[in-house]
């Protein structure tokens, strides 16, 4: 080789020596550094004025000079040591990861005189192993179940978490399609997932079932995300599912709680609100079957009747009365004897394997017709007295349906159709005695009137035919205490008629003006110390009961009387309000509290501070509010202690 050839290669590693991006530096043996390019400058930080000369120590940590000794054994004895990982020091005393390739250097005798190194940051390297070998820590701790797969549904990879979750291992799942995992009817998810998964769009949280390998079916939570190569190029996809299962059945078991208490809620308020019997027993019945999933049940209330036999009132929810019209008394079976027996709840998973069950004679076996038994559940009605007065029996077609949560729900029921059920009977009692009460008002009324009428008639009869004097005086007041005595008399029947729904009205339309004037006539006459004003302002026409409203007024003006004795002056007034007609009656009285005037339409309520100065039942204002009720207006007082009071009742105007 020329000396000009020798000059241009050297000129040529030179330039190949500054150029290249690893750090390259050499040393001689006496680890002095000959060589510094401007990549070692770059990742060590010292300029190449800076290290020249300087020990190659001062790139390697204290912990580590023994590995340089060692290092420099080998490369005397003519080895090279390639991509060799270590750590050395930067000149701000940064310790770096580097991968370094140590060759021997030779004088032209073949002689080792030092080595050159050759360095290379591995910090990103190492930050990317770091970073994958948590990945897969993560991946291979994880309790969810990671999964990769190609575009064609190959399942590519497989943690612990899968394994656990499907059952199936590494070995089996690799190389097999993910419909392994897909129920029959919902393998068109996956293309649908697979269609998104190419568009590059990632599947999150989407909720749906798959298989184990023993056939199970769980509800996961899955979540699938693109995989790309270093091109950018879709390659597969991961997916991540999480077992959710847990959390339907929560789901489902509160959805199923929340449902029974708005049904035991419902039956609570609806038995409580309900006082019929009947109504009661198929409220029940409906509800506890839906509450218990249950194919039939019945509520069976035991009765005996006037002769002290057996007999039962039922209600059936799921299956026709007509299948239980032949049975035979339930008490009476050997199966159902248990329940009314109030020896407890019986619960059988299977009743057919029962030795009671289809021996009742004439019944062996249960009729074809019949909603076939397996699964028993039968809960005494048991009264707060201790007498069982009925059951709730309910059946299904398969066996062990019935748990303990179940008999607790209608036990639960049973206590509560219980109060209903006594409530309904008192109910049942209180509505009999009061209809008897009715019945004799009714029937003493209608006799007293015809003695009343008779004794009424002699009275005036001997008034008109004694001279003045005192029998004259006694034959007035007798006829004023039968008066009154007559005025309670038709209270109590109008009241036995109310109560009854007998009380009719003729209702026909009428100006009130006349009314009025005839009412005021008849009052001035009968009360000749009392002065009446009167004011009727407008157009007075209604439609009612002519009578049954000129009651109404008397009353009032009765009441007017009887509560201010002492006073001479009562005022009328009567006008028309919008649609309405107002009629009022002010009395220049004490006055009535406002917790009286709360209760004074109440049947047989009584002021009480005035209760012992008058006579009277307390009726005439419950009357007459029946009366406006049924004419479709109002009644209501007004009042200020020690300034009378006003009554008003409105009636809707007529119009043609």
């Amino acid at each position: 080789m020329t000396r000009l050839q020798h000059s241009q290669e050297l000129l040529t590693l030179q330039s190949i020596f500054e150029g290249i991006d690893d750090a390259i530096f050499c040393h001689d043996l006496d680890m002095r550094i000959t060589h510094w390019n401007p990549a070692a400058e770059q990742l060590f930080g010292y300029s190449h004025e800076e290290i020249i000369d300087e020990s190659v120590y001062l790139l390697i940590p204290e912990n580590r000079q023994q590995e340089k000794s060692d290092i420099m054994r080998d490369i005397i004895a003519g080895k090279r040591i390639g991509q060799f990982k270590t750590i050395r020091r930067t000149m701000a005393g940064l310790e770096i990861p580097v991968s370094i390739t140590i060759s021997p250097i030779r004088d032209p005798e073949g002689q080792v005189i030092g080595s050159s190194q050759i360095a290379r940051s591995i910090i990103e390297e190492n930050a990317a192993e770091e970073k994958q070998a948590r990945l897969a820590a993560i991946v291979a701790s994880s309790d969810d179940a990671i999964v990769g797969k190609s575009l064609q549904g190959i399942i590519t990879s497989w943690n612990i978490g899968a394994e656990n979750m499907f059952g199936y291992t590494e070995q089996e799942a690799i190389g097999q399609h993910i419909s392994l995992l897909i129920p029959p009817d919902r393998l068109d998810e996956e293309d649908v997932i697979i269609e998104n998964i190419r568009a590059g769009k990632k599947v999150d949280h989407f909720q749906t079932i798959r298989r184990t390998k023993g056939g199970q079916q769980l509800h996961i939570s899955l979540t699938v995300s693109p995989i790309l190569n270093k091109t950018g190029e879709i390659i597969g996809a991961s997916k991540i599912a999480r077992n959710i299962t847990a959390q339907k059945e929560a789901e489902r078991s509160i959805a199923k709680s929340m449902e029974r208490m708005e049904i035991l809620n419902s039956i609570s308020k609806s038995i409580n609100e309900d006082l019929d019997l009947q109504h009661i027993l198929q409220k029940v019945t409906d509800a506890t079957t839906r509450l218990i999933g249950a194919d039939f049940g019945a509520f069976i209330y035991n009765q005996v009747d006037q002769a002290g036999e057996s007999s039962w009132l039922y209600t059936i929810s799921g299956a026709s009365k007509a299948t239980f019209e032949n049975f035979p008394i339930p008490r009476n079976t050997a199966v159902f004897q248990q329940t009314f027996s109030g020896e407890g709840v019986v619960r059988i998973d299977d009743i057919t394997k029962d030795p009671r069950y289809g021996k009742n004679s004439p019944y062996f076996g249960m009729p074809e017709e019949y909603l076939q038994v397996v699964s028993y559940l039968a809960v005494p009605v048991i009264t707060h007295s201790g007498v069982v007065i009925g059951g709730l029996f309910f059946g299904h077609q398969e066996a062990g349906i019935f748990k303990k949560e179940h008999e607790d729900l209608v036990v639960t029921v049973a206590s509560q159709a219980a109060v209903a059920i006594d409530n309904s009977r008192l109910f049942e009692e209180v509505k009999n005695l009061s209809d008897k009460k009715d019945e004799f008002i009714a029937l003493a009324s209608h006799e007293l009137k015809t003695p009343l009428t008779s004794m009424s008639g002699f009275l005036q009869v001997l008034q008109r035919a004694v001279p003045d004097g005192t029998a004259k005086i006694f034959a007035e007041k007798a006829l004023n205490q039968l008066a009154k005595l007559n005025e309670l008399v038709n209270d109590l029947f109008d009241i036995s008629k109310i109560q009854a729904g007998k009380l009719q009205l003729n209702f026909e339309p009428f100006d009130l003006s006349n009314l009025l004037n005839e009412v005021a006539d008849t009052f001035e006459q009968a009360h000749t110390a009392y002065h009446l004003k009167m004011s009727a302002d407008g157009e007075l026409l209604v439609s009612g009961d002519k009578m049954r409203l000129e009651q109404v007024l008397t009353n009032l003006l009765g009441n007017a009387v009887k509560y201010a004795p002492e006073a001479n002056e009562i005022t009328i007034t009567a006008i028309r309000i919008g649609s309405e007609i107002h009629i009022s009656v002010k009395d220049q009285g004490p006055g009535i509290s406002i917790e009286n005037q709360q209760q004074i339409f109440s049947q047989f309520y009584r002021v009480k501070e005035h209760e012992r100065n008058t006579s009277g039942l307390g009726l005439g204002l419950y009357i007459s509010k029946d009366i406006i009720d049924r004419h479709g207006g109002r009644i209501w007082v007004e009042s200020t202690q020690g300034h009378g009071a006003t009554f008003t009742f409105a009636l809707p105007a007529f119009t043609n």
